[in-house]
């Protein structure tokens, strides 16, 4: 997956977002599939879809935002 692919799916991001991402090994599929997990995560569960692979969890996890719990 190139940066490009990575734009065009997440809009513009931190580089090294985009190297994390690079570094997981994933495709642009799993990418979008991690996507629309983070926007729609019982949406997505309700409509029978199976629950996101590990490489898609480990993508998941890097693009979600901390909550305001998870501060200090």
């Amino acid at each position: 997956m190139t940066r490009d692919d990575i734009i065009s799916v997440l809009g513009p991001v931190d580089e090294a977002v985009i190297a994390d991402i690079v570094s997981t090994g994933a495709t642009i599929e799993e990418l979008r599939e991690a996507f629309a997990w983070i926007g729609a995560d019982e949406a997505l569960v309700n409509e029978g879809r199976q629950l996101p692979s590990a490489r898609v969890a480990a993508l998941i996890e890097l693009l979600e935002t901390p909550d305001d719990e998870d501060l200090p």
